[in-house]
């Protein structure tokens, strides 16, 4: 596919970059989301990539959020529409939803603002890393909620007294608050930010990646209930021997050596 407003970059061990350049603050809008769901159906496809990080090519913003303005201009159409923001809502919960079931590593390159929106898909990734700028679910101080799942995946990834101290507040954090609060993984550098993100998102992929989806898939499941979740983690541990990993990484253990889960 041919993107407009993607740029996908594929680089070394099947580290595979999303970089987001949607003109001027990187909104999520109908075409944008298009767009990412292609890419994750393209690449999840793809065997040889092996991790995805979403990026952007906007030096001061990851992503900014939803096109409220629009949003609340169309609103009148609720007359015509039933439940025409609440559809609006779930169609960015299902893009970003995209992310979150991915069976593959997702690491958010976070190296500007991600407020709103731009928070939210960062939680659907399965890492966040940030440098400059700031985070956060900040859609209270403008009398609304998030609505693209931050309600829900803020409170599994911080803690429910957490979350709602971070949404209620409208709490705007540096990396180095969003690592205390537990919102992301790391805070890295700004001046060798991707040098930092691509050591990290290699180290992901010289490991056992289809693994790492099972895992993800079975970790996913905890919503479902500890019955069902144990259901589908049984049955993820089988489907590893349907790969060639489990005979990678048993041979090198009882070789003393570190596994080489790429296959050239």
């Amino acid at each position: 596919m041919t993107y407009q407003l993607l740029t996908i970059e594929r680089r070394r061990y099947g580290v595979t970059w999303i970089i987001v350049d949607n003109s001027p603050a990187n909104a999520i809008g109908e075409e944008l989301m298009q767009e990412l769901e292609a890419a994750v159906d393209d690449l999840a496809a793809d065997s040889a990539v092996r991790v995805v990080v979403v990026a952007s090519s906007n030096p001061k913003i990851f992503l900014a959020g939803a096109d409220l303005k629009g949003m609340v201009m169309q609103s009148g159409n609720l007359a015509d529409e039933e439940n025409f923001i609440a559809k609006k809502s779930a169609r960015m919960q299902a893009c970003f939803q995209r992310f979150a079931s991915m069976p593959k590593p997702v690491i958010a390159a976070i190296n500007g603002y991600a407020l709103g929106g731009g928070c939210e898909l960062a939680l659907a990734c399965d890492f966040r890393l940030m440098g400059n700028g700031k985070i956060g679910l900040t859609e209270v101080s403008l009398g609304l909620i998030p609505g693209a799942g931050g309600t829900q995946r803020l409170t599994q990834i911080v803690g429910r007294a957490k979350a709602m101290e971070l949404i209620f507040l409208a709490k705007k954090l540096t990396a180095e608050e969003a690592v205390e609060n537990g919102l992301i993984h790391r805070s890295v550098d700004p001046t060798n930010f991707e040098a930092e993100v691509t050591a990290f998102a290699e180290e992901l992929a010289k490991g056992a990646v289809h693994a790492m989806g099972l895992a993800k898939q079975s970790i996913n499941a905890v919503d479902k209930g500890l019955e069902q979740g144990l259901q589908v983690e049984a049955q993820a541990f089988a489907d590893t021997f349907l790969t060639d990993e489990p005979s990678i990484g048993l041979a090198a253990f009882f070789q003393k050596q570190a596994a080489n889960f790429i296959q050239e």
